[in-house]
């Protein structure tokens, strides 16, 4: 239950409230880990978003809040358990004059539940994960291969190959609006434009002519979590062409989580839900 009387509406006064606890130590190692990573995930999502879960901490139930927050209901739950955690961390820092039976039995029961808040603690959310290392958040790893499978991958990665009037053109919008690094390898037998984002790598090769595919889309992503993509390529003006249902509505659906967008060359991409294959 908390306790603490946190601003109505700015979330970045109250992730400064968080981080003032943890400078004055007496925290688990990845406490700062878990600030980090919930903190950018809120910045990446629209201001409702944050909204949405200010109202959580003030006591709102999650059955209250609209349809689109129940997708990022995960990372709510982390944000109260934080909070909750950070604040039993303040409570023992109060050491009663007088103490009583009972509150030395509460202040007990206090530090032996600081255990269980602290094993989300450095778990990924939503797909991604904090990285200490390199103080970045990044997408979570794959979940390790069962006993008896191969170790060794032959294929390690593959690059669909978009011919295009102008791959200057073009890797400037995937660049400028999807967020990918361009590479130019002119030195290669087929010079060519790399792109890549994360674990994406697309070859733009210079053509006088675009051939269009007879399929549905020409590239299908992958991704983990799509409401956080969503939101990034609408806010960076990316057109979309099949908007993302919201999460209930796909549950009735044939296929997976997906929207699609169209990049300047007129090409559909679909960015897909994965799902693990049993």
């Amino acid at each position: 239950m908390l306790s603490k009387n946190y601003p109505l509406h700015d979330i970045n006064k109250v992730f400064d409230m968080f981080e003032e606890t943890i400078n004055r130590g007496g925290v688990a190692d990845k406490t700062g880990a878990e600030l980090t990573l919930i903190n950018k995930l809120f910045a990446h999502m629209p201001p409702e978003a944050s909204e949405y879960g200010m109202m959580m901490l003030h006591g709102t139930p999650a059955s209250e809040l609209p349809k689109q927050a129940q997708d990022v209901m995960p990372l709510y739950v982390r944000f109260l358990n934080l909070a909750e955690y950070l604040e039993k961390v303040d409570a023992l820092r109060e050491l009663p004059q007088n103490p009583t039976t009972e509150d030395i039995m509460a202040r007990h029961k206090m530090m032996d539940s600081l255990e269980e808040h602290e094993k989300a603690f450095g778990e990924p959310l939503l797909g991604f994960k904090f990285n200490e290392e390199t103080n970045e958040t990044e997408e979570a790893a794959e979940p390790e291969q069962e006993e008896g499978s191969s170790a060794l991958h032959l294929m390690n990665n593959c690059a669909p190959v978009f011919p295009c009037l102008d791959p200057l053109k073009t890797s400037l919008f995937y660049e400028k609006n999807l967020g990918f690094k361009a590479a130019h390898l002119d030195d290669e037998k087929m010079p060519h434009i790399r792109l890549t984002r994360d674990n994406i790598v697309i070859a733009l090769v210079e053509s006088p002519v675009r051939i269009a595919s007879p399929c549905l889309y020409e590239l299908i992503i992958y991704v983990t979590e799509p409401m956080l993509l969503y939101h990034e390529l609408k806010a960076a003006g990316v057109k979309i062409i099949e908007e993302l249902p919201e999460a209930k509505e796909s549950e009735k659906a044939d296929s997976n989580r997906q929207f699609v967008i169209e990049d300047c060359d007129g090409r559909r991409i679909c960015i897909s839900q994965s799902v693990e294959i049993v």
